[in-house]
C-alpha cells in the first residue's frame, strides 16, 4: 500500500470554472482566426492527457468574450466527450463545454488529478448518462470526491505514470519525424524527380555518387507528362498481386491469439495497430476465413468506410483480413514493399485512389478490380533497390516505436488503477519501469 488517502471534493482542492464561448464559428466568424488558441472537447479527447496542439484560434474579439486560461490548467469536458481530461501546456481559451481546474499547489498535484480522472472516467460517464444529451455540470464536479494522498505521494504517482506517457509521446513525435522523412524521400525521387532535374541542370544531386549515377539526366514525354528517360508509366498489377478478402479459406481451428485485421487496426500513417483489444480467441478466429493470411511486407487497404486507408504488416505478424479489405503483396520479381506503401500513402497515390473510387448512394467504395489499375512512375529496379535500402529502416523504426508504445500503454493502464487505489506500492511500480528500461 501507499500512504493512507482521504476522499475529498474537488471543489476543496482548487478553483473550478466553466469556459466561455458565446458563438460557434459559423455564426460569428469575426471571433476566430486570431492568435489565441481555442481548445475544444475533441482536442482534449485526442491529447493523451497534455494539450500540445490546437486546430482553432480566437481573435482579439473572441478573447474579449472568453477567458485565457493559464498553462497548467486541467481541462475537464462536461458535454459531448464526457470526463475527458488534459492539462494545458500553453495559455488557451475553451468553450463552456469544458471546465477548467486550477489546483491549490499546497494540496494537489495537477497531473495526479488528471490521472485520477482517467481512473474515475467510466464512473463519471455512467453518472452523466440518461439525459437527452449526456453531460455533467459544474456543481457535480465541485462535489465529486477523489482520493487525496500526501502531496509527495501524489507527485510520485504522477511521476511514474507521467514517465510512461512522456515516453509514449516522445515515440509518437519521433514517428512523425520519421514519417515526414519517408514522405520527402519518396516525393523527391518518384514524384518531383529531384535527382534527375539536378543532373539535367548540371547541379549536384546531393546523393552519394553510386546512387546519383542510377538516375538519368533528361526527361521524355508520357501520358502523365514528363518523366525521366528510361522510366515508364506502370500500374500496381505490374509489381504486386491484389487479393480481395473473399471468404473461402478456413483458418486453423487451433490458432489462438491470431490477429484479425479490422478498420481500427489501421493507423493514419501506414502503421498497423497491434493493440491486444484487436486480438481475438482461437474459436472466434476460426469463424473467419480469407483467401490470404497477410504477413510481413503486405499492404492492406480498406474498400469502404475510410476508403483507401492503408497499413503495412510489420515483422512477426500474420493475420486474417476482416471484411471489406484487400491485400496487396509485392511480386517476388519486384520485392519493394516500402515503395509500395509510400506510393499508396503519397499525394500522387491518394489521387489515383480517389479517381478509382466508385461513388454510391449510401457508401463510396474502392472496387478491388480498380486497385491493379492504379498508376505510378516506374523506375528501374536499381533505383527501387536503392530506395528500399534507404527507406526501409525508417519504416522499421516506426514499427518498433509503435509496438513499444502499445506495450507502454498497456503497462500504464495496468498501473493506473492500482496506484490510485493504493493496491501497488510506489517502489514496486518504479521497479517495473526499470525493468522496461525507463
Amino acid at each position: 500500500m501507499n500512504d493512507d488517502y482521504l476522499m475529498k471534493p474537488l471543489g476543496e482542492l482548487g478553483v473550478l470554472d466553466r469556459g466561455r464561448s458565446r458563438h460557434r464559428p459559423r455564426y460569428a466568424p469575426h471571433l476566430y482566426g486570431g492568435r489565441y488558441p481555442f481548445i475544444q472537447t475533441g482536442d482534449i479527447k485526442s491529447s493523451g492527457g497534455m494539450v500540445t496542439a490546437f486546430t482553432q484560434t480566437y481573435s482579439d474579439a473572441g478573447l474579449a468574450q472568453s477567458r485565457l486560461w493559464e498553462a497548467g490548467t486541467l481541462c475537464i469536458t462536461i458535454a459531448a466527450n464526457i470526463a475527458e481530461t488534459a492539462i494545458l501546456t500553453f495559455p488557451s481559451c475553451f468553450p463552456d463545454s469544458v471546465v477548467g481546474f486550477i489546483g491549490n499547489p499546497s494540496l494537489v498535484d495537477t497531473r495526479y488529478v488528471e490521472y485520477t480522472f482517467r481512473h474515475l472516467r467510466s464512473q463519471i460517464q455512467g453518472d452523466a448518462s440518461g439525459s437527452v444529451q449526456d453531460n455533467i455540470n459544474l456543481e457535480y464536479l465541485r462535489s465529486h470526491q477523489i482520493p487525496v494522498y500526501s502531496l509527495a505521494t501524489q507527485k510520485a504517482i504522477a511521476q511514474i505514470l507521467g514517465t510512461l506517457d512522456d515516453k509514449i509521446e516522445l515515440n509518437r513525435k519521433t514517428n512523425e519525424t520519421l514519417e515526414a522523412m519517408a514522405k520527402v524521400l519518396f516525393k523527391s525521387w518518384f514524384v518531383d524527380f529531384d535527382p534527375v532535374r539536378a543532373k539535367a541542370e548540371g547541379r549536384p544531386t546531393g546523393l552519394p555518387a553510386d546512387i546519383s549515377d542510377l538516375f538519368p539526366d533528361s526527361f521524355e514525354d508520357s501520358e502523365l507528362g514528363e518523366i525521366p528517360c528510361g522510366w515508364a508509366i506502370r500500374t500496381i498489377e505490374n509489381i504486386a498481386e491484389v487479393i480481395d478478402c473473399l471468404h473461402s479459406k478456413k483458418p486453423d481451428q487451433q490458432e489462438v491469439g491470431k490477429q484479425l485485421l479490422q478498420l481500427n487496426n489501421i493507423e493514419g500513417n501506414g502503421l498497423l495497430n497491434q493493440s491486444p483489444k484487436y486480438l481475438i480467441s482461437g474459436d472466434d478466429y476460426a469463424k473467419w476465413s480469407s483467401r490470404i493470411e497477410v504477413e510481413q511486407g503486405d499492404c492492406v487497404i480498406t474498400n469502404v468506410g475510410r476508403v483507401g486507408a492503408v497499413a503495412q504488416i510489420p515483422k512477426g505478424v500474420k493475420a486474417a483480413m476482416g471484411r471489406n479489405m484487400t491485400a496487396i503483396r509485392t511480386k517476388s520479381m519486384s520485392p519493394h514493399p516500402t515503395f509500395l506503401l509510400e506510393y499508396l500513402l503519397s499525394a500522387f497515390g491518394r489521387e489515383e485512389i480517389r479517381l478509382n473510387i466508385d461513388e454510391g448512394t449510401i457508401l463510396n467504395a474502392l472496387n478491388v478490380k480498380n486497385i491493379p489499375r492504379l498508376r505510378f512512375f516506374g523506375s528501374p529496379d536499381s533505383i527501387l533497390n536503392a530506395y528500399e535500402k534507404s527507406a526501409r529502416p525508417l519504416r522499421e523504426a516506426m514499427e518498433c516505436s509503435l509496438k513499444e508504445n502499445q506495450s507502454l500503454s498497456a503497462l500504464r493502464d495496468a498501473l493506473l488503477p492500482k496506484l490510485i487505489s493504493g493496491e501497488i506500492r510506489i517502489p514496486d511500480a518504479e521497479k517495473m519501469l526499470e525493468e522496461v528500461g525507463i
